[in-house]
């Protein structure tokens, strides 16, 4: 083909990924650009999804009386709200588009970063509307199924993987990086008269709390803005509800949906339970400040390692992965301070640095898997389609597949710490919420060799003939 198109605009009607030529000449420079500005703008997704974490442990120091539970359902409900939206999120993009889609959604994200600066700041806000701001915090956790629909459009499938890694990766940081900001500019009074008077403490001395909301909306503004003058669309992209709506009969993506709960199920629950898991194993300890590390190494390990997967196939890196984490949460098990053992805490913080790295890895390594496989069903599954009908037809259906699986995966951000809490309540510690996650590591990894990677496996001669190329 030629390398010219009719490419005009935002609007991408001519987009072939796979023609070498093309994506010398015009495709890369279009994906990269869309794809680092995809980046900061799922990365504000996150701090804003997870921002709840630190303003729901200042509540009761600013004289909010709520109790213990109300508090739990408030740090909670985050989790909840932003995994149901991203199920309803991950069928967007084919229906709006990509840029529309990511300017509308970064945009609402000044609702509850606006919304929790001016509530903190009216010691007469009812609990009713705090249940409402953290409901509202889920729209950052909705951002990520469409963020990575959208970008696996724009890549070919020998990149695919390295670029959604990038954008998750970078985009996990939002967690860290909240955990990090918001500490610091709650101390200090940021945005001068503009940013409202400081709440007195309790015990004493003074803090902005509404800082934790405000500092979000000068970057979403500027994010919102880039979306939509830098962004593009794909015509190709362009699929009804019911079409998409396809991938709920096929048998991998519940399959997927179950492996990525096992990665970052398991990366945004921990991220959302670690510091508190902490703090109850080891009161003695003052160690919280390095809770943002966790989130922070899981980021980074994805975004670094999606080549990894590129290079020896998804298949193959995500069972090492799972078996990795399964020796890292029985390393948890061994430094907790069961029975009459004080525990190690070093040891312990050691192995969930692991579990974080791994977690990270794993994210990519699914996420690359999901096209591959597709490519292959798709081709079984309807074999008279041409080749370039197979082509846009297993990129849909891949598009909604990552973005599906990311919604069922972000109800980790629930279960786990709530696991936690059922464990430590009824038995006195965590050890059987970590062992029921490392049972279910035994079943995700046994997934993984059984439908993938064995011989025979669905992704076993492709990733054998790319290890060996």
């Amino acid at each position: 083909m030629p390398a010219s198109s009719s490419n005009s605009g935002h609007l991408l009607t001519d987009w072939r990924p796979e023609d070498e030529t093309f994506w010398k000449s015009e495709g890369h420079r279009i994906a990269t650009r869309n794809l680092w500005i995809s980046i900061p703008a799922l990365l504000l997704a996150f701090s804003v999804w997870m921002v709840w974490s630190i303003v729901v442990a200042k509540l009761p120091a600013i004289g909010f009386a709520f109790t213990t539970d109300q508090l739990f359902w408030l740090a909670a409900l985050p989790g909840l709200s932003g995994a149901t939206l991203r199920i309803f999120y991950s069928f967007m993009i084919p229906i709006f588009g990509g840029r529309l889609w990511t300017t509308l959604s970064t945009a609402s994200l000044l609702i509850p970063a606006l919304g929790i600066g001016l509530a903190v700041q009216n010691p007469d806000t009812s609990y009713a509307v705090f249940l409402i701001l953290a409901l509202l915090c889920g729209f950052g956790g909705g951002n990520f199924a469409s963020s990575m629909a959208n970008i696996a459009y724009f890549y070919p499938r020998r990149s695919k993987g390295n670029a959604l890694a990038l954008n998750a990766g970078l985009g996990n940081l939002g967690v860290s990086v909240m955990q990090f900001v918001v500490p610091i500019v709650i101390t200090m009074g940021v945005f001068g008269a503009i940013g409202g008077e400081p709440q007195t403490l309790d015990e004493g001395g003074r803090i902005w709390l509404q800082n934790a909301g405000f500092v979000w909306v000068p970057f979403l503004i500027v994010a919102t803005l880039a979306a939509w003058f830098g962004m593009d669309d794909i015509a190709d992209a362009r699929a009804s509800l019911s079409d998409q709506l396809q991938i709920l009969k096929r048998k991998q993506n519940w399959i997927m949906c179950v492996l990525y709960t096992g990665t970052f199920g398991s990366f945004i629950g921990y991220s959302a339970g670690f510091p508190l898991l902490m703090k109850t194993q080891f009161p003695e300890l003052d160690m919280l400040h390095l809770a943002f590390l966790g989130p922070l190494v899981g980021a980074l390990s994805r975004a670094a390692t999606g080549w990894v997967s590129d290079r020896y196939g998804g298949g193959r890196v995500t069972f090492w992965t799972f078996a990795a984490m399964i020796v890292a949460v029985w390393g948890v098990l061994q430094f907790l301070p069961l029975g009459d053992s004080a525990g190690n805490f070093w040891g312990f913080f050691a192995c969930f640095m692991a579990l974080f790295f791994l977690t990270g890895v794993g994210n990519a390594s699914t996420f690359q898997m999901i096209p591959v496989i597709m490519r292959r069903e798709v081709g079984r599954l309807y074999p008279d389609l041409g080749v370039e009908a197979a082509r846009k037809q297993s990129e849909r259906e891949a598009s909604s597949i990552i973005a599906f699986t990311s919604a069922i995966a972000a109800y980790g951000a629930f279960f786990i710490p709530k696991s936690y809490g059922t464990s430590i309540s009824m038995t006195g510690g965590p050890a059987a919420a970590l062992w029921m996650f490392l049972v279910f590591y035994v079943i995700c990894l046994a997934l993984t060799y059984g439908v993938y990677t064995r011989r025979g496996g669905l992704l076993h001669d492709i990733e054998h003939g790319r290890a060996a190329a």
